[in-house]
């Protein structure tokens, strides 16, 4: 990314969050900039990151090798409308808005380079994980750009077929407020048990985070590692086996399913 000049078309939160990352790995801020049409947006951006902002979009990707749609998905027609006469044919676009396609990305650029990309919240704590997505014309050099750009956050994998990303919508990108309902849910519980609600939070939270954090570094899968701390006959097994018996499994299955579902109709529904 040495040389590579990167431009963002939207300065909300997942925007700032990328570019903090880039300029947290060592890309200077000279190489960095966004365009965004309120000048609130515009004035933290550059406050906080030192880049240069504009409020023009044509304008702040004329020397960029690599523009970030990073606008709402409802607003997503229109501004690659706009930029459309603007764009050189060797820019690559990556787009992180849910719900719009490649196909309509490309019926509204033109015939575009574009890599396609469903990050999540955590990544504005740069503990995200993002599904990526590359069209045909996205040459090697490009998929490189796109992967250190996405890995300034988390974690970027690459996914061979783009239906794929409803599932990583459904997994990851949606999988945030799940832990949240859980950790709500134990909490409530730890409450109903006699435990102080502050009390009962902090264990619920630090918990997840525990647990988590076990997960991605163990070598073995969660499905061990529950079992290693599921003693026969012991209160974790007591837990386990009721939630199994409520049909939990099935029910994240069912639930997942419904948000992939949704997923692609709002492809259809924001799409061409």
């Amino acid at each position: 990314m040495s040389n590579t000049r990167i431009a963002f078309i939207g300065a909300g939160n997942m925007a700032a969050s990328l570019i903090g990352g880039l300029r947290a790995k060592g890309l200077d801020a000279a190489q960095i900039c966004a365009s965004d049409p309120g000048a609130e947006s515009r004035t933290r951006v550059s406050t906080e990151h030192g880049i240069e902002t504009f409020a023009d979009n044509a304008e702040a990707i004329q020397d960029a090798n690599v523009i970030v749609l990073a606008v709402k998905p409802q607003a997503m027609k229109a501004v690659c409308e706009t930029l459309r006469p603007s764009l050189k044919p060797d820019q690559l676009l990556v787009s992180i808005a849910a719900g719009i396609n490649c196909a309509s990305l490309k019926n509204w650029l033109g015939a575009s380079p574009i890599v396609r990309c469903m990050p999540n919240t955590p990544s504005l704590l740069r503990q995200g994980v993002s599904g990526l997505y590359a069209t045909a014309e996205v040459s090697a050099e490009q998929r490189d750009q796109a992967q250190e750009l996405l890995s300034a956050v988390g974690i970027a994998v690459w996914l061979e077929e783009e239906q794929q990303l409803d599932a990583v919508t459904a997994v990851s990108g949606s999988g945030p407020a799940y832990f949240f309902l859980l950790i709500e849910a134990m909490t409530a519980a730890g409450v109903k048990l006699g435990l102080p609600r502050a009390v009962a939070e902090q264990l619920a939270a630090q918990t997840a985070l525990g647990a988590a954090h076990m997960a991605v570094s163990s070598d073995v899968d969660a499905a061990e590692l529950r079992r290693r701390v599921t003693s026969p006959g012991g209160t974790t097994q007591a837990a386990i086996e009721s939630f199994q018996a409520g049909g939990f499994e099935a029910l994240v299955e069912k639930a997942l399913g419904a948000a992939a579902h949704r997923s692609a109709e709002l492809a259809e529904q924001l799409g061409q």
